[in-house]
């Protein structure tokens, strides 16, 4: 989905003079925009299943997401002061969320191991999209940017190997 589809491209301030264009830093946001959507539903999501979990692998799931679901509470706030920082302003609905991001509502009533699996999918969904975004930006030459969809990379290729671990035979 597009800035222009939720109307947040009307939300520029064209007076910034950091040295990106209009039109690479439109370009950086959408993509942005994205990335923080796919943040906070894969944090409700992690949440939601840190709450639920049950059964003999309750404690090393309840612990590790509740590690993820810290992590990425903290790195909204980066991404969304990063859009403001490019002159826009950062979707903070669920409507605008939903609409961004592809990311899957938790599912109930499911064991530790597809609570891992199901995880282990919506982090390598965000890993795919943040790709995009880094591609994006680093053709911008947005280097802020760049570095830090990097640095949200490394954290969420890690989360997906330790979720994937748990259905490793």
């Amino acid at each position: 989905m597009s800035t222009q589809d939720l109307d947040l491209s009307t939300q520029s301030t064209n007076s910034l003079n950091t040295g990106l264009s209009e039109d690479a830093r439109a370009s950086v946001v959408e993509h942005l925009n994205v990335i923080l959507a796919d943040h906070y539903l894969l944090m409700l999501k992690t949440h939601n299943y840190h709450w639920n979990v049950k059964g003999q692998l309750f404690k090393s799931m309840h612990d590790l997401t509740e590690s993820q679901y810290d992590d990425m509470f903290e790195a909204i706030d980066e991404i969304a002061e990063r859009i403001r920082a490019l002159g826009y302003d950062a979707p903070g609905t669920f409507r605008a969320y939903s609409q961004l991001s592809n990311i899957e509502e938790a599912k109930m009533d499911i064991s530790a191991l597809e609570m891992a699996a199901d995880l282990t999918n919506s982090h390598e969904n965000l890993i795919r999209n943040m790709r995009k975004a880094l591609d994006m930006a680093d053709e911008a030459g947005d280097e802020v940017s760049v570095d830090l969809l990097t640095e949200r990379l490394n954290v969420h290729e890690k989360a997906a190997w330790m979720l994937r671990s748990f259905n490793a035979s």
